[in-house]
C-alpha cells in the first residue's frame, strides 16, 4: 500500500475516532477545549490517526550482493 493512501486512511480513521470520542464521551459544558468542541477533537484525532500510522513502516531487507 503506497504511504500517502496509508497516511489518508489514519487521517480519516482518527477524524471518525476524534469525533466519535466527543460524541459519547466529550464534555457537555464547554470547559474543555479538547473534548468540548468538535472540530478540535476531530483535528487531534486526523492528527494522532496520521502520525500513528505513519509510524508503521516495513523494514528494508538488506540485499546481500553475493560478496
Amino acid at each position: 500500500m503506497n504511504s500517502k493512501v496509508k497516511i489518508a486512511l489514519g487521517l480519516l480513521v482518527g477524524g471518525a475516532l476524534g469525533f466519535a470520542y466527543y460524541y459519547f464521551v466529550g464534555c457537555r459544558s464547554g470547559s474543555c477545549p479538547l473534548t468540548g468542541n468538535p472540530y478540535i477533537s476531530t483535528l487531534y484525532g486526523s492528527a494522532v490517526g496520521a502520525l500513528l500510522i505513519s509510524g508503521f513502516r516495513k523494514k528494508d531487507k538488506e540485499k546481500s550482493n553475493g560478496d
